[in-house]
């Protein structure tokens, strides 16, 4: 519980945001205000849960997650079909694609928690695995991140090699 205290306003400020939608839900004049106070309160809800997720994959490394990702898909296509499962499947894919790809961003640059993050969390093989998978996010991160900022600053922007980057990993997994 000790690790929970620099959480607690966080924790108070969510509970306080759904009290006060929960609240002008109950003393809505009109049906319309109140449904769209319960919309927000189930909008919020569901960006909390994500939120929360990304959490539990950024601390249990995919491979466990992938177990939890089963359930929750099934328990999504209980609830709102295929759509609802492919939207959770796209989400997950951007969220952990992000993830991953700033690690990998930071570990080109020689951030030495990113080293120690890679190393706590995969084989190479698994690595190599994802490596292909976010590829693109990798990618879109680095326009993100270098390209577009150094066109409006005018200024030159790094160079970025994912070969490079998957040889250093090669090197440090291994």
């Amino acid at each position: 519980m000790n690790q929970l205290r620099e959480y607690r306003y966080l924790i108070l400020i969510i509970f306080a945001i759904f009290g006060i939608l929960l609240i002008g839900a109950f003393f809505s004049p009109s049906f319309t205000e109140q449904k769209n106070f319960l919309e927000l309160f189930m909008l919020l809800g569901s960006l909390l849960f994500i939120f929360s997720v990304l959490i539990v994959v950024t601390i249990l490394g995919f491979s466990s997650f992938a177990i939890y990702m089963a359930l929750f898909l099934a328990a999504v296509i209980a609830m709102y079909g295929i759509e609802g499962a492919l939207l959770v499947i796209f989400l997950s894919y951007i969220t952990w694609g992000l993830v991953f790809s700033i690690e990998l961003l930071l570990v080109d640059n020689g951030v030495e928690s990113a080293v120690e993050w890679f190393t706590a969390r995969y084989t190479f093989q698994s690595f190599k695995w994802e490596y292909y998978a976010f590829l693109p996010m990798m990618y879109l991160l680095y326009v993100l991140i270098e390209v577009l900022p150094s066109f409006f600053y005018r200024e030159r922007f790094s160079r970025f090699s994912p070969r490079e980057v998957y040889e250093k990993m090669e090197k440090i997994l291994k």
